[in-house]
């Protein structure tokens, strides 16, 4: 084909979407006009792209921000788990409420009958045998990370004095030594007002996490928001807690010292965006900045 040729139907095609049309919306039986609107292919063309864009940024802007996200696979409704989680134990509860009813009317009966006592609570018999047959059983890897971690705070200095001991129970928070719990980055600050009672502590892959101060293990468990969570009592009513672990070294009722090794770092929970320590630090009921007693 010519060159000329081309030229001439390429200018035919952008001039066809130039051509500027009329629609006009008349009355049928007066003929008159109504409306007129000046219309080209080109125009049309913009418009639609236009509404189809502002149609796609409002379907997604409601199914992002309103619950038509909960309907959509993917999506999960932390608040949701856990009143069903609540509902679950008021159901158990309401179960063995009832147990305990029928079995106090039943003790009734019988006295009025002359009869002897049944129990208060019956037992069903496939309870007692549910967790016989379970073995617990420790991986290679498993003993050998242990093993690390253990030997990681085997050699670590602590506070032997008596009198130095002494002084440290009845200090304030602000004189009290606390050893470092991890070494790393700190990517979000102690925030009260947006329930942030801690700070959020980036370091490497399966570094152990240390015990601040000498104290007991009051809490060595799973949640569903914080994962696996560890929190210690000690001395000057201090706690200290630690979140989002992917392993935990101590148990309930645990004596540690400042120093030892209670936890690895993970990122375990539902409200975790990445592998990080969650540290807080509570005095007499309040939650206080560790920033401000601890060199991170």
């Amino acid at each position: 084909m010519p060159k000329d040729k081309k030229e001439r139907k390429k200018g035919s095609w952008l001039d066809r979407l130039r051509n500027k049309y009329r629609l006009v919306i008349m009355n049928d039986e007066t003929l008159e006009e109504r409306f007129t609107f000046r219309l080209s292919r080109l125009n049309v063309f913009i418009a639609l792209g236009t509404l189809t864009i502002i149609l796609i940024f409002l379907t997604s802007i409601l199914i992002a921000f309103t619950p038509l996200r909960e309907y959509i696979p993917g999506y999960t409704n932390v608040g949701l788990q856990k009143k069903l989680y609540q509902l679950q134990v008021k159901t158990d509860s309401i179960v063995r409420d009832l147990e305990k009813r029928d079995a106090f009317i039943q003790n009734i009966r019988d006295i009025m009958n002359g009869k002897d006592l049944t129990s208060d609570v019956p037992v069903a018999r496939d309870t007692l045998k549910k967790y016989t047959n379970i073995k617990q059983k420790k991986s290679v890897e498993d003993s050998l990370l242990r093993a690390d971690v253990e030997n990681q705070g085997k050699y670590n200095l602590y506070r032997i004095e008596n009198a130095e001991n002494a002084r440290q129970k009845n200090a304030p928070i602000g004189k009290v030594l606390f050893f470092v719990p991890l070494k790393g980055v700190i990517t979000n600050e102690f925030n009260p007002s947006q329930s942030h009672y801690g700070v959020d502590i980036v370091s490497k892959t399966n570094e152990a996490i240390k015990c601040v101060l000498d104290g007991t293990v009051i809490m060595s468990n799973w949640t569903l928001e914080t994962g696996y969570t560890i929190a210690i009592q000690h001395q000057q009513n201090i706690v200290s807690v630690y979140k989002h672990n992917s392993a935990l070294l101590k148990k309930e009722g645990d004596f540690v010292k400042a120093g030892d090794p209670i936890a690895i770092i993970g990122q375990t929970g539902e409200l975790t965006t990445g592998p990080h320590l969650h540290f807080e630090l509570w005095n007499d009921g309040n939650a206080v900045n560790p920033k401000d007693y601890i060199n991170f």
